[in-house]
């Protein structure tokens, strides 16, 4: 079935029941990133570059055998309940099916989009009746979505990637209401994880409330290279703690505008007419999604 472009073809991305909430090696690891623009590795400037699916990757690839690695289910704007519906296409399940190693990013969007950011003023507003309606949707969206991984790839490890504070520029006293409620999106995600005998990835420590190094922009909530290597870092203290994704490591920068990418679909459209017709879940977010993103996919080939 047809793939969707997200970033560069190839080269920059290789080398510059679930599995019980112990951590093991998967040799040879089939990696699968899924869910949100996190996953997908989207920019502080809104370009698709190396991420920290990416980042884990490479790391692997420098210690173990690994078959292959895949963000074809990564999409920017996703919720959980794109992540869900995402997840349960029949492209899906070709990738799914032979994955042994999965990470998943799922629930900021449902939260997130619900706050006001005034970069210009540095304050954050948002109603919390919305909030708490939200947050309980994600929590039942994601056990669906570690019930349904359990189902598509039994046995592989699964791994849910927590979230940052993602607003380091706002006003100190802006910050605790935001940051709370992004404290009960990772309990709740925490919690569906273990309930799934997954994996819970914490990265707030690794961001604190204050990080401006890595989500430079304040009017963006994505972070740089620097903070998707801190994401990939906290993924391996719980996948093996010994290996680090260095700073001499991280690969040159290598981002693709959304305009690229699309230039790069319509081409592929035309040179591959036949593959055109493809379930409409898999090209965008759900019909029902507010966010009215782009979602958009990509290729890569084995390691």
């Amino acid at each position: 079935m047809k793939k969707y472009w997200i970033a560069t073809m190839a080269g920059f991305m290789l080398f510059s029941g679930t599995a019980a909430a112990a951590a093991e090696l998967q040799i040879p690891a089939a990696y699968v990133a899924i869910g949100d623009s996190l996953a997908a590795g989207q920019t502080p400037e809104r370009q698709i570059d190396a991420g920290y699916a990416n980042l884990i990757a490479q790391e692997l690839s420098r210690n173990q055998p690994v078959a292959s690695f895949s963000k074809s289910l990564a999409f920017p704007g996703f919720t959980t309940n794109d992540v869900l519906e995402s997840i349960q296409t029949d492209e899906a399940g070709e990738v799914l099916s032979s994955a042994n190693l999965i990470t998943v990013s799922a629930g900021a969007n449902d939260l997130l989009r619900l706050v006001q950011n005034d970069p210009k003023q540095g304050s954050l507003t948002f109603q919390q009746v919305q909030v708490d309606f939200a947050l309980n949707k994600a929590r039942k969206n994601m056990d669906l979505i570690l019930a349904e991984l359990t189902e598509q790839s039994p046995g592989a490890a699964v791994y849910v990637m927590g979230y940052y504070f993602a607003y380091p520029h706002v006003r100190d006293n802006q910050k605790n209401g935001t940051a709370k409620q992004l404290d009960r999106l990772n309990e709740i995600l925490q919690r569906s994880a273990e309930k799934a005998g997954a994996i819970f990835v914490s990265v707030d420590q690794s961001f604190g409330a204050n990080a401006v190094d890595k989500v430079p922009n304040a009017a963006d909530v994505h972070p740089n290279v620097a903070g998707y290597q801190a994401m990939a870092n906290a993924f391996f203290r719980e996948y093996q703690e010994a290996w680090t994704v260095e700073d001499l490591e991280l690969p040159p920068p290598n981002p693709f505008s959304f305009e690229q990418i699309m230039e790069a679909q319509e081409q592929e459209d035309q040179e591959n007419p036949e593959d055109s017709e493809v379930e409409e879940t898999a090209q965008r977010p759900s019909d029902h999604s507010p966010t009215g993103y782009l979602a958009l996919q990509e290729s890569i080939p084995h390691i």
